[in-house]
């Protein structure tokens, strides 16, 4: 999911925006999901915020830049989740 966000800072067509927002919002509930069981509440919900804010159905108008800036946040905090877990 991280790569996939990293390549949005590319020009792309509009195509590819559509598919990496609903593959987000099913990689982020079920991100919240699993977290939610793992009783790691404060992640879970995290992650329901960025399902929602990359949900397709009512799109969040923020602007290419904004958009770029979140999508290097997120992909960040995904690698940075990555490296925690290996550690614990």
């Amino acid at each position: 999911m991280a790569v996939l966000l990293l390549v949005c800072l590319a020009p792309m067509p509009y195509g590819y925006y559509q598919l990496v927002r609903f593959i987000a919002m099913v990689s982020f509930a079920y991100l919240a999901y699993d977290y939610y069981k793992l009783n790691k509440v404060g992640i879970s919900y995290s992650f329901v915020a960025l399902t929602l804010l990359f949900q397709p159905f009512l799109k969040i108008a923020l602007g290419r830049v904004m958009w770029n800036v979140v999508d290097v946040i997120v992909a960040t905090f995904l690698i940075l989740l990555i490296f925690a877990k290996k550690k614990g």
